[in-house]
């Protein structure tokens, strides 16, 4: 049996308002990656191989779980949230919200973005067969791969895995957790998920404040 483990990137910029201030690690996020670079160390053993986003959240989050030279495929680069957060506003007049709407705004821009009724960089379609792409190859009989990435692509692996509509793919981006494990075993029948959103490196009570969402 192969299987893949998708990485969520550490915390990053949460306070930042465009696509390139978000794009770093925060302190917390540096120190998210260390201790799940130590967890896979004692817990999981090797990888045949390791892939990262090319954003800077992904490669410094490889870095820290121990990998300072991952395979690098932008096949697994996020969606631009902050554009099709604007688009929505402008098309629809939705503003951009702050933390405690966050949960409300995300399906309403999944559902445009679905619809084409609005686009960033690139639309629904072509994020959806990128991230199918990357996961199609990965997914090989016995071969063991860790992909550091972004929640938007983890969400959109899970829509693929269970045939989940864009309002239910965006209740599952909403808990993700910064720096947490997804786990997809690939069986003779295709990729399965196994599991989901698992921080067992934050398991600690003295951990309990570098569990972040975003």
């Amino acid at each position: 049996m192969g299987e893949i483990i998708l990485v969520r990137h550490g915390q990053a910029n949460s306070g930042a308002t465009d696509e390139e201030s978000y794009d770093r690690l925060s302190d917390l996020g540096h120190q998210q990656a260390r201790w799940l670079g130590d967890y896979l160390r004692t817990r999981e053993g090797s990888f045949d191989k390791v892939i990262s986003g090319s954003l800077r959240r992904h490669r410094e989050t490889a870095a820290g779980i121990g990998y300072d030279d991952p395979q690098i495929d932008p096949r697994l680069n996020e969606m631009d949230y902050f554009n099709l957060g604007q688009a929505l506003e402008d098309v629809h007049g939705i503003p951009f919200p702050g933390p405690e709407d966050f949960a409300a705004h995300v399906p309403q821009v999944m559902e445009a973005w679905h619809r084409a009724e609005i686009r960033g960089v690139e639309t629904f379609a072509s994020f959806e067969d990128r991230v199918t792409s990357v996961l199609q190859e990965a997914a090989q009989p016995g071969v063991r791969v860790l992909c550091v990435t972004s929640g938007g692509v983890i969400g959109m692996i899970i829509r693929h895995l269970l045939n989940l509509d864009p309002t239910r793919m965006a209740h599952v981006l909403l808990p993700i957790m910064n720096s947490s494990l997804h786990r997809v075993h690939v069986i003779p029948q295709g990729p399965i998920l196994a599991s989901f959103n698992a921080i067992p490196h934050l398991d600690d009570a003295d951990r309990v404040h570098a569990r972040t969402h975003y």
